[in-house]
C-alpha cells in the first residue's frame, strides 16, 4: 500500500511542541514497519530515513492552513506518488485534494484525519465554535469547511469515542451524510516517553510536583489553570511545573493570538510554580516529566485528545483532570474534579498518600497500553483499507 500523507505544521519552529507532527514521526515508521510506503509532505520531515519526503511550504497562519491549499502542487504531487491512499491531516482541504484528484486521474481512497475539532458540544448538546477558529467571524466558515471536508473524504478518522460523536453530531447538523466512513484511530504513545511506575520511588511529601505540560493557549482554557494553580500551591503540600512549550514564537502567530506569552507571565509570577523549557529536546522534556508526581490536565471544553495527557501517564504520572470531553473518557474518574477544592484535594493526596498515588500511577501506565506506534499502525492501515 502507498500512502501520501499530507501533514500541515503549524509550529515548524518548535516541532516538540506541533503535536500532529509528532504523531506523524511516530505513526509513518510503524507504517513502513508494517508493510506500507509512506510519502510525507509537510513543510518539514517526519519519520524515519525509510519515508519519503516532500517539501511544502508553511502555511503562515492557521486560517490559510485551511483556505489556501495549492492544487497545481497536489495535482503534481499525486501524478508523482501515484498513492493508494492519501491522508489529509487537514480535514478541510479534503474537498482541494478530491479535485486533485479527479484531476490527476487518480481513484486513491482520501482519508481525512480529524486532529483538531473547530467545535465542541455542551453536556445539553449545544454546539458551541472553537474560539482559537473564530477572529473576524471565521468560525462558521472553519466549521462549514470541515463539513465540507467530511464529505468529501471515503474515510474520516477520529481518536477518541468522544470525538467520534461530536462529528457525527456536527456531520448531522451540517446535513453530511457519515454513513460508513467513520473510524476510531487513537494517536499513538511516545515510546521514548515510557516509564513502568513499578520501576520508579517518586518524591512524595511537602513540595510534591505536579506538571502542567499544555500549550499555554487562552482557548485551552489557560486563564482557569492560573485560577487553580494559586489554590493548588496554597498550602505549600504542593508546587507546580509548567511548561513553556513555544518559546519565542513568530510575529504572524503572536499576531493572531498572544495569549500564550501573556498566560507565560502570569504563572511564572505565582509563588511555588516554576515555569520551564524543554528547549525542543525531547530528552530534556523526559526528565521535566520524570521529577514530577503527578500531571494536571487542560480546561479546553473541545478536546477530543491530549498528546501530553498521554506523556505523563506513560511515564506513570497520575493526571488530575477537569470533567470536559475526552478527558472525562479516558481518565481514572476517581482523578475527576468538578470544583476547585475537589481537585486541590485530589493533588494533595497524590502527593501525600503513598498508596493511592502508586495505585493510579499503575492505572495511568496501563491506560497507555493499547498506544504503542505498531499497534496503532495496524489499526489505521485496517482503517483505511
Amino acid at each position: 500500500m502507498r500512502v501520501l500523507y499530507l501533514l500541515n505544521i503549524s509550529n515548524p519552529d518548535r516541532l516538540s511542541a506541533d503535536s500532529g507532527w509528532i504523531f506523524a514521526d511516530l505513526l509513518a515508521p510503524a507504517l513502513v514497519d508494517a508493510g506500507a510506503e509512506v510519502t510525507v509532505a509537510a513543510p518539514a520531515p517526519a519519520g524515519d530515513a525509510r519515508c519519503g519526503f516532500h517539501q511544502t511550504k508553511v502555511p503562515g497562519t492557521k486560517y490559510r492552513a485551511r483556505f489556501s491549499a495549492d492544487i497545481d502542487e497536489l495535482v503534481a504531487l499525486i501524478r508523482e506518488e501515484k498513492p493508494d491512499v492519501v491522508v489529509a491531516n487537514q480535514i478541510e482541504e479534503a474537498p482541494a485534494i478530491r479535485t486533485a484528484q479527479l484531476e490527476a486521474g487518480s481513484n486513491a481512497l482520501l482519508a481525512g484525519y480529524c486532529h483538531y475539532l473547530p467545535f465542541s458540544f455542551t453536556r445539553g448538546g449545544q454546539l458551541q465554535l472553537d474560539p482559537s477558529l473564530n477572529d473576524a467571524g471565521l468560525g462558521r466558515p472553519v466549521l462549514l469547511a470541515f463539513a465540507a471536508g467530511l464529505a468529501a473524504c471515503d474515510r474520516v478518522l477520529v481518536h477518541s469515542s468522544t470525538a467520534a460523536s461530536w462529528v457525527s453530531a456536527a456531520a448531522a447538523r451540517t446535513t453530511v451524510d457519515l454513513g460508513e466512513k467513520l473510524r476510531v484511530v487513537p494517536a499513538p504513545r511516545d515510546e521514548r516517553l515510557v516509564r513502568d511506575p513499578a520501576t520508579t520511588q517518586p518524591a512524595s511529601g511537602a513540595g510534591a510536583i505536579g506538571v502542567y505540560n499544555h500549550r499555554l493557549y487562552a482557548h485551552y482554557g489557560t486563564g482557569q489553570f492560573v485560577d487553580l494553580a494559586r489554590d493548588l500551591v496554597a498550602s505549600g503540600t504542593v508546587r507546580l511545573r509548567v511548561m513553556d512549550l513555544f518559546g519565542q514564537r513568530r510575529a504572524e502567530r503572536k499576531g493572531l493570538d498572544d495569549s500564550p506569552e501573556k498566560m507565560r507571565d502570569q504563572l511564572a509570577a505565582l509563588p511555588h510554580v516554576q515555569v520551564v523549557s524543554d528547549r525542543g529536546d525531547r530528552v530534556r522534556y523526559k526528565d521535566l516529566l520524570a521529577g514530577a508526581r503527578f500531571g494536571i490536565a487542560p480546561f479546553r471544553p473541545g478536546c477530543p485528545w491530549s498528546m501530553s495527557v498521554i506523556d505523563c501517564q506513560g511515564m506513570g504520572l497520575p493526571v488530575i483532570s477537569p470533567r470536559l470531553g475526552w478527558l472525562a473518557e479516558h481518565i481514572d474518574p476517581e482523578l475527576c474534579f468538578t470544583t476547585p477544592a475537589e481537585a486541590v484535594a485530589l493533588a494533595e493526596r497524590l502527593a501525600t498518600d503513598a498508596e493511592f498515588h502508586a495505585l493510579h500511577a499503575k492505572r495511568a501506565h496501563a491506560s497507555t497500553a493499547d498506544f504503542t506506534p505498531t499497534l496503532i499502525a495496524a489499526r489505521y492501515l485496517e482503517a483505511v483499507s
